[in-house]
């Protein structure tokens, strides 16, 4: 590896394992809100359409966490 590879790795990394746990987190509070208060979500008839929709997401943010720790950091 070069230098610029490795010494951009390390960011890379963080800013993907950051990005996955925001998105994580974000999803994991919009299913709180709609467990919540169902009613006053206005713009989703199908609640729990969307809390599917909202696990789906909170899935793929753990399996890409998990991926990169496996496999990524040293």
């Amino acid at each position: 590896m070069s230098y610029m590879t490795v010494r951009m790795r390390e960011p890379m990394l963080t800013a993907l394992l950051m990005n996955a746990q925001g998105n994580l987190e974000k999803a994991k509070m919009n299913v709180e809100i709609y467990l919540e208060s169902p009613v006053g979500i206005g713009e989703h008839s199908d609640v729990l359409g969307a809390i599917e929709g909202e696990l789906d997401k909170i899935c793929k943010a753990e399996e890409q966490i998990d991926i990169i720790n496996k496999y990524f950091k040293a």
